[in-house]
């Protein structure tokens, strides 16, 4: 999003224009941002034989999912739901990776049939893949490595008391299961969380993945998950990926000439893809000043934009209406029937009634994550390709709320 001629624009699209079009709330996203995080990873990780596996869980809408299949990427699911709807949007099932937690193993059965990677994450699923499938399907095994990344337990996944994974520790006990059953095990992986700076947190992991590859003569595949750090403020300190992934390449070649031979190098980015590219435009619906505070309540809320309350994370919040007005201190809440801050305290261009505001970072984890609270509707997707906007998914209606709900006739 950028200031030109005092109007947001994205690749030259007003905002407000959107917003007057398609209606408040509003998630908008530009592709051109989408393709630009796909290639600059990439191209980090160069000379090695990267995938990239889109991580759909952070914005599952189909055309982003066609989007970056168009330039190349996998796709890193979590069930079976999304398994199918990755099908749907037109990649191979070898082209999808499956790493679920704690599901039933029916619904890995249903993945392994259909043919995607199946990464298991639990002895005790991997001792009934052996027992079920024997050497017939291979199977990626995810380790907990028992590192922690980005310092937040809400985004660290890799801990010792997470349940990710199956600990590094318990690899011989791994080791028997697959000799019992002839299970072939063609990748290794490994994800310790999110908000990743530092390349050592991976070269750790991966060390920690290297000797145990060493038990797995069959491997395709290293997948070191992502983590990758994005801005969420102006001066933010993000993942720096041309070094991570000039220092990674290095170390991954060399493992490999140990190993006997190239193995692809798998990385699972969600939020570095999608993040930035997305924008939630609301309307201020009231300002309502207290004896302490300006409120502005905005159309929309944490059944839209649940990160802010879930792990008190910051947005940054602009006033796309009012890009010259003068600066003054809102917080911005929500329309829900809740504590629903979507953020304290903010120097905004002063906000009038009927002015759209943008919360930056709404590619990852805001559609995703968003609910019918308050029997709200979730709002439209409209992404901005070549320079259109075009509109991904229809505001719900008051039939999308009922449509599940029977009724019983005595009542």
């Amino acid at each position: 999003m950028e200031l030109i001629d005092n109007t947001y624009q994205i690749q030259g699209v007003d905002l407000l224009s959107v917003a007057e079009e398609f209606g408040t709330p509003l998630y908008v996203y530009d592709a051109d941002m989408i393709k630009s995080q796909y290639h600059r990873l990439v191209d980090a990780f160069k000379p090695v034989d990267v995938k990239i596996k889109y991580a759909c869980k952070a914005l599952t809408n189909m055309n982003v999912m066609r989007l970056l299949r168009k330039e190349g990427s996998g796709l890193d699911t979590v069930s079976i739901q999304e398994v199918y709807l990755g099908l749907e949007a037109g990649f191979q099932p070898e082209e999808i990776l499956y790493t679920p937690n704690c599901v039933s193993f029916d619904e890995i059965k249903k993945a392994a049939e259909i043919g995607v990677h199946i990464n298991i994450d639990n002895i005790s699923i991997l001792e009934q893949f052996g027992n079920v499938f024997k050497g017939d399907i291979p199977c990626c095994i995810r380790i907990n490595p028992h590192i922690m990344a980005g310092g937040n337990t809400h985004i660290s996944v890799g801990h010792i008391d997470s349940k990710f994974g199956i600990s590094i520790y318990q690899v011989p006990h791994v080791v028997r299961v697959v000799n019992t059953y002839g299970i072939k095990v063609n990748g290794l992986h490994m994800h310790t969380g999110s908000d990743i700076l530092d390349a050592q947190v991976f070269l750790n992991g991966a060390e920690l993945l290297f000797n145990a590859a060493q038990n797995f003569k069959d491997l395709e595949f290293m997948d070191f998950g992502s983590g990758f750090k994005v801005a969420y403020r102006e001066g933010d300190v993000t993942t720096n990926v041309e070094a991570i992934g000039a220092q990674i390449s290095e170390r991954f070649q060399r493992f490999c000439s140990e190993y006997g031979r190239d193995l692809e190098l798998w990385f699972e980015p969600g939020k570095f893809l999608v993040s930035e590219a997305g924008f939630f435009l609301m309307k201020a619906n009231v300002i309502k000043q207290t004896t302490s505070t300006v409120f502005v309540g905005v159309d929309s809320g944490q059944n839209h934009m649940i990160r802010p309350m879930m792990y008190d994370a910051y947005h940054h919040i602009t006033n796309v209406s009012n890009p010259s007005g003068t600066e003054r201190v809102y917080s911005v809440v929500g329309y829900i029937c809740e504590t629903d801050t979507l953020g304290y305290d903010r120097l905004l261009n002063e906000v009038r009634e009927g002015d759209v505001l943008a919360i930056h970072n709404g590619g990852a984890y805001a559609f995703s994550m968003s609910s019918n609270y308050n029997s709200r509707y979730r709002p439209a997707e409209v992404m901005i390709v070549d320079g259109k906007a075009h509109l991904i998914r229809k505001r719900e209606s008051f039939d999308d709320l009922v449509r599940n709900q029977v009724m019983i006739e005595s009542l």
